[in-house]
């Protein structure tokens, strides 16, 4: 125990001292030994063998794992390479594409508006963007009208009907890549080429995952008159000290950006994603609410646990906290109508699809059995497309950040993840 001890100590001294000027010491989530906040060092020293065993038998190139529980950091722990190509070590600093975790970050940010009275849930998307009016549902006989339009609440359900490109066999899918929709110059042409293409099913009928956060960050640029970049940097990754956060990576952190991989199960090896390199992240015109940030475990445990906090962070106030209770409770009841199947659909981030509803940019446990993973009922999630996971337990006042790059992983490494982190704790906390 004594080497976790060492090397989480200089890891926390990296992370706080060299990847940030020392004024804002001050600001950082206090470091405290596990035991100070019901957990055990010991069984949290699990997560690093488990790491580190992936990493050897090389299925994975390396993590950080950021684990805090009453707003303090009690485990943090950098493994392995993140970067192949160079052998540059992974760091606690080390930047990471994380993809959809961009999701919850808009879903916050059009909260903002809502807390100043600039949109109600029962709007219609076309209120904001005239271009979406007239979109009509296809379905085998051709396109139809709808029943009714889209409202805020269902875009951010994922309960819109919209879709996401993804399937090889639908049509609505292929017109998506077709037009090349997710490659758009920049928000307002994003939304020309989508006011074009059909929706995937009738608004209200079922939860589908979508391009609705790109939407929804077109809506907060619309309502804010700011520049969809501008505006998070303002109002969400200024006031929370989040500097490692942003669309793309200045010059003088690319050293910090890893690389991405994919595994190759027939050659059991690594596969560098060469195509998905800094390219992707200069010069960014598109800024995608629902896919296009880089970050930190460090920036997004602050964004995580202001949250936590009921939307505070400090002395930084985001959001109020009912706004917060009120975004991290399932929705779908609400957002599907009475012309659906009649049937929740079930879902989830980390592998638990039923007993798992969705709130407003979060999945959300209703049912900790169902589920099939460990975890608590009210806690609320997402992950991105490389593996990075996060999750926000309120009943036992966790945030837990999982940062790794590798696309379509074969491993269960969120659930890994998850069952590790709750078998440390040593003392509960009592449901409110």
């Amino acid at each position: 125990m004594a080497r976790l001890s060492r090397s989480f100590a200089a890891l926390l001294a990296l992370a706080l001292f060299v990847s940030h000027p020392i004024a804002a010491q001050s600001a950082e989530l206090p470091v405290v030994e596990a035991e100070a906040v019901g957990m055990s060092t010991a069984r949290l020293a699990r997560i690093s063998a488990l790491t580190r065993r992936y990493v050897d038998e090389g299925k994975l190139a390396g993590s950080v794992v950021l684990v805090a529980r009453d707003g303090k950091i009690a485990y943090l722990d950098a493994t392995g390479t993140a970067d192949l190509n160079t052998g540059a070590p992974m760091r606690p600093d080390t930047l990471f594409r994380i993809y959809s975790m961009t999701k919850p970050i808009t879903a916050v940010a059009a909260m903002i508006l809502y807390e100043e009275g600039r949109f109600q849930l029962n709007d219609p998307i076309s209120k904001f963007l005239p271009e979406l009016a007239t979109l009509e549902v296809l379905n085998e006989d051709g396109t139809r009208t709808p029943a009714g339009p889209i409202t805020m609440q269902q875009l951010l359900t994922h309960t819109a009907g919209f879709s996401y490109g993804f399937s090889p066999t639908d049509p609505v899918d292929t017109l998506y890549r077709d037009r090349k929709l997710l490659q758009s110059r920049d928000l307002d042409a994003f939304i020309s080429t989508l006011a074009a293409l059909p929706l995937r099913y009738a608004p209200g009928t079922r939860w589908h995952y979508s391009v609705a956060v790109d939407v929804t960050g077109a809506i907060v640029e619309r309502i804010s008159g700011q520049r969809f970049d501008v505006f998070l940097r303002e109002r969400l990754f200024q006031p929370l000290d989040m500097h490692d956060t942003f669309f793309e990576v200045p010059a003088d952190k690319r050293g910090r950006f890893g690389t991405n991989h994919t595994f190759d199960p027939a050659a059991g090896t690594l596969t560098v994603l060469e195509t998905d390199g800094f390219a992707r992240y200069e010069g960014t015109t598109l800024f995608s609410g629902g896919a296009g940030l880089v970050s930190t475990a460090r920036d997004y445990a602050r964004f995580a646990e202001m949250l936590r906090a009921g939307g505070a962070l400090g002395d930084v106030r985001i959001l109020g906290p009912k706004t917060v209770a009120f975004m991290t409770r399932s929705h779908l009841r609400g957002s599907l109508t009475a012309s659906g199947s009649g049937e929740r659909p079930s879902i989830g981030s980390l592998g638990g699809y039923s007993g798992t509803g969705f709130g407003l940019g979060v999945a959300v446990v209703e049912d900790v059995a169902a589920s099939s993973t460990i975890g608590s009922v009210g806690e609320f999630s997402w992950g991105g497309a490389a593996g990075t996971v996060f999750w926000v337990d309120p009943v036992e006042d966790l945030v837990v950040v999982g940062m790794i790059q590798l696309m379509r992983s074969p491993w269960p490494l969120r659930e890994e993840l998850k069952a590790l982190t709750y078998q440390a704790l040593t003392t509960l906390h009592e449901p409110e």
